[in-house]
């Protein structure tokens, strides 16, 4: 029976009707989850986006050709229904319409379908590959289809925010010019301008820029941005900021309605209030936390022990630029064995660490540490006092180059943390990381590179190190931190023309290859650009911290995989000859 018995597809959805619907007649349609046969009675649950409703064809009480069709139902088949609302008899109270289900009286297929390559249940027989090849089927799977309605949720209440904020929201162009500052761009062939290129946008910077000298003055965009560099494990060659910008402001009036947006996210998403919103120096974050995106849901800051522990015979600590340590909350309990395994785990290559000291506070008030041959109690006990050990902890302690050094201590001190259950998904921490370096020096090309970008502004009251000590230099730059991961970041730009022209200077560009770059945003500034600056938040991760995942690709609806590739539509792929010839282009082969 494959008759069209009804124009209108559905009447409700498969997962809004419950008691109050019973002797109701109803038209649903959507995917065969599953079905089971009875001999003389099938029930079949019917799937769509909004949930699962149970079907019921009876023998004595269905059609005979409609009952006959019933038998023939494979997963996923789509089908239309027309039936009754009956009071079901053995409920289900997991379900939303677990009170009702449906006696059919008319079936239609729309459409058969193959067995699918895994099961679409929350909890799958797939792997990650297969259901990256078949994402269209993923979708279906509730994890996956609620992560995308999440993240749509979180978009709406930024947009309607950020509206109400006076914000106006503009599209900015993806076909734009290449610039060398950064990571690698996406380049893009024109075939009217033989031998020339576009580039994707790693950012709309200078148009964001440029709307402010147009006067715009509160501009966003949810917008897509592309970075062709080495993947990690977390990050996608296409991605979706928040992108914002002001005119006539200055750094605080910027935190602080990015500070109210969080606030609102929260809110509206989590139903959390968020009672403090810190802000923490660059300088203090690497020193306390030996990273610019601490997660402070936890302590275990770091304690520095130079002034502790080189007064002894001890030569890797003497020799030490820095020997700085972390004490972890009931470690004292732990067995040799699960020390070794941190050992262990702080020598892979990933970390780098050569050796681990370390020291635990019993509860009888002694301290025993893996030095003990070379430090007494009272040494020991400093030790204690620096890293703020109670009875107890354990204290770990790593030694060498400072900056190398505090970079593994913060790799241990997650890891830890995470051991520990300490690094909970559902408690927030957010911070501002401000008074960035303006500049780092890069050893290999021999010059300084912007930490931000080349429009950041310096705080004007370094500005009188630009000749002499341009190093020292802090930026008018701020990130927002939430959980450990950095979710957004921004700067107060540079409106005036003589400092950016200075700026490029100390970049390394020549005047002409400065004008060649950023020409266009130069000349714009002589015509009465504003004070300005904003700030990006990245969409993806922002959506995965607050649906309480680590991972981007599971709030993304088609995502690349490790290596960048979509394994869906198999792309990146060869082109025709034909194209590469109106393009202009020969491949070496």
């Amino acid at each position: 029976m494959h008759s069209n018995f009804t124009k209108m597809y559905r009447s409700h959805n498969c997962g809004e009707l419950n008691a109050a619907h019973i002797n109701t007649e109803v038209t649903l349609a959507g995917w065969v989850q599953k079905s089971r046969d009875k001999g003389f009675m099938v029930w079949v649950d019917l799937r769509d986006r909004y949930g699962i409703t149970q079907l019921i064809f009876d023998e004595n009480r269905t059609d005979k050709a409609v009952f006959e069709l019933a038998k023939t139902l494979g997963r996923e088949f789509v089908i239309q229904v027309k039936g009754t609302v009956i009071e079901r008899e053995s409920k289900n109270p997991n379900m939303q319409t677990g009170d009702i289900e449906i006696l059919v009286s008319e079936l239609s297929v729309l459409n058969s379908a193959i067995t699918p390559p895994f099961t679409i249940e929350d909890e799958t027989d797939g792997g990650e590959d297969i259901r990256m090849k078949y994402r269209y089927l993923d979708i279906r799977r509730n994890p996956v289809k609620n992560s995308l309605l999440f993240r749509h949720k979180v978009a709406m209440e930024v947009r309607n925010f950020l509206s109400n904020q006076g914000f106006c929201e503009v599209e900015t162009p993806y076909l734009i010019k290449s610039t060398p500052e950064g990571a690698r761009d996406f380049i893009v062939p024109s075939r009217m301008s033989p031998g020339q290129f576009y580039a994707l946008p790693q950012s709309p910077q200078t148009f964001k820029q440029l709307l402010m000298v147009g006067g715009m003055d509160k501009y966003f965009q949810i917008v897509k941005c592309f970075r062709d560099e080495d993947l990690r494990a977390d990050r996608q060659p296409e991605f979706t900021q928040i992108d914002c910008e002001m005119a006539f402001v200055e750094q605080e009036d910027i935190l602080n309605i990015f500070e109210s947006l969080t606030r609102h996210l929260l809110k509206e998403i989590k139903g959390i209030e968020v009672d403090k919103f810190p802000r923490m120096t660059y300088e203090h974050a690497m020193k306390t936390y030996g990273n610019d995106k601490p997660d402070i849901r936890f302590g275990m800051e770091f304690g520095e022990l130079n002034a502790v522990a080189q007064h002894k015979d001890f030569g890797v600590f003497n020799s030490s630029e820095l020997v700085v340590g972390i004490a972890v909350p009931g470690g004292a309990a732990y067995t040799r064995k699960e020390i070794d395994a941190l050992i262990d785990w702080v020598k892979r290559p990933q970390v780098g660490v050569s050796g681990m000291v370390y020291c635990k506070l019993e509860a009888d008030g002694s301290l025993k540490s893996s030095v003990d041959k070379f430090y007494d109690q009272e040494d020991l006990k400093k030790w204690a006092e620096v890293t703020g050990a109670k009875q107890g902890d354990i204290i770990f302690v790593l030694s060498g180059p400072a900056h190398k050094t505090r970079t593994q201590l913060s790799a241990l001190r997650m890891e830890v943390a995470t051991r520990l259950g300490l690094r909970k998904p559902d408690e927030f921490a957010p911070l501002w990381v401000v008074d960035f370096p303006l500049l780092e020096f890069d050893e290999e090309s021999g010059r300084y590179h912007a930490m931000h970008h080349p429009f950041t502004s310096p705080k004007p009251e370094d500005l009188h190190l630009i000749t002499t000590d341009p190093g020292n230099i802090r930026a008018n730059a701020y990130d927002m931190v939430l959980n450990g991961n950095e979710i957004g970041g921004g700067s107060i730009r540079i409106h005036d023309k003589d400092l950016q022209a200075r700026m490029f200077e100390l970049l390394g560009f020549s005047a002409e290859e400065a004008e060649n770059q950023f020409g266009f945003l130069m000349n714009a500034f002589q015509y009465g650009a504003p004070p300005h600056g904003g700030l990006a938040f990245g969409l993806d991760r922002l959506v995965a911290i607050l649906g309480g995942q680590e991972t981007i690709r599971d709030f993304i609806a088609f995502p690349k995989n490790n290596s960048g590739r979509d394994v869906m539509i198999d792309a990146p792929s060869v082109i025709d000859n034909k194209q590469l010839d109106e393009l202009a282009i020969k491949l070496n082969q």
